[in-house]
């Protein structure tokens, strides 16, 4: 079977979440030892890829060339292609094709994110307030992938596709080799992830009036000026937020496992890939009590309502229990390793196989 991986979204300068993404699955592929070979469109992007892949250049995605990109598949012998995302060209095509739906947020928050031009956004909305055009892109696929078992339920639920759903996880990519030990952890709290509405960091910031002083907010992407000025009005007086505005995956690390805890108050999640990182280092995460996130980090989280930053506050205070900490932690490290690339990729693998033997 010769397997054609889509990495033509990984970025040439840093990992976004689909480039990440896509490293991962393709470096699953690696480890499990499967053949496969990866399409490109920038010799750049192998920068950010697994090394000693064979691969393929092709047209950039988001060149009119997609609409006929099956047609230079099809020249490369391909048997099954998977794409990490459900934008690819598939007319003509004479090779099985899987397709992933990685977010279904947008469709409970409809709201596009605010740096795209305003003929985007308004396109962002059309697209998300109906179901057809996602139907109809994912039907022209063999077999669907999503990220999380919460993902495909929605999918069905949504009627988003007819094709078969197969769940690969996502997984962490860090490199956690160098960590060492530490004997006494700070009180800061780790929030990594975007600014947008339904990511709740407000119920964070809040919460920072009911612990101590001491405890110190850490907030890791980068952000507009504009969202940090409107977050920076309800810090509570004599507390402190911090605002990294990015940090590199060393410095991610290193605060991870430093501080009292990891927490998000997201309203929606496709994921949740920062949970498994934290399980990953031994950091417990504190979480809003979404169904998706019972299903990343299992028992080894502590959980709170959405908009009750007092409850937040509690759950922080509870880990200074140490029976409490210990136990989150041994519980976390144990979810954490249910999710691995190689998994990832050997579920994605049997899939292509199933595909491929129907001929």
């Amino acid at each position: 079977m010769k397997l054609f991986i889509d990495a033509r979204w990984t970025r040439t300068d840093y990992h976004d979440g689909i480039s990440r993404y896509t490293a991962g699955v393709v470096q699953g592929f690696k480890d499990a030892k499967i053949p496969i070979t990866i399409l490109i469109h920038d010799p750049k992007q192998l920068n950010l890829l697994p090394s000693d892949i064979p691969y393929e250049i092709i047209n950039n995605p988001i060149s009119f060339k997609e609409l006929f990109v099956a047609r230079t598949i099809n020249k490369l012998g391909a048997d099954v292609v998977f794409s990490p995302l459900q934008i690819m060209g598939s007319w003509g095509r004479k090779y099985k094709l899987i397709l992933t739906l990685q977010d279904i947020i947008y469709y409970r928050f409809p709201k596009p994110p605010t740096n795209l031009p305003q003929w985007i956004r308004a396109v962002w909305r059309l697209f998300h307030s109906m179901h057809w055009p996602q139907r109809w892109l994912l039907n022209h696929a063999d077999y669907v992938s999503t990220v999380s078992y919460n993902s495909k339920k929605f999918i069905n639920e949504m009627h988003l596709t007819d094709r078969e759903i197969v769940v690969v996880y996502n997984a962490s990519s860090l490199d956690l080799s160098k960590i060492k030990p530490v004997a006494k952890r700070n009180r800061n709290i780790i929030y990594m992830g975007s600014f947008m509405p339904y990511k709740n960091v407000e119920v964070l910031i809040r919460g920072l009036k009911y612990l101590p002083k001491t405890y110190v907010l850490h907030l890791l992407s980068k952000i507009s000026p504009e969202r940090k000025i409107e977050l920076e009005k309800l810090i509570p007086r004599d507390r402190t937020v911090v605002f990294h505005n990015g940090t590199s995956d060393e410095e991610y690390i290193e605060l991870l496992n430093e501080a009292a805890c990891l927490a998000t108050g997201s309203k929606v999640e496709g994921f949740g890939l920062p949970i498994v990182e934290a399980q990953t280092i031994g950091t417990p995460v504190i979480l809003n009590d979404l169904e998706i996130f019972h299903e990343v980090a299992g028992d080894g989280a502590l959980f709170f309502k959405a908009d009750n930053f007092q409850q937040f506050a509690e759950q922080v205070l509870k880990l200074e229990d140490r029976k409490v900490h210990d136990d989150l932690v041994e519980k976390g490290r144990k979810q954490a390793a249910k999710f691995a690339w190689s998994k990832s990729a050997k579920a994605l693998y049997e899939v292509c196989q199933e595909l491929y033997d129907q001929d």
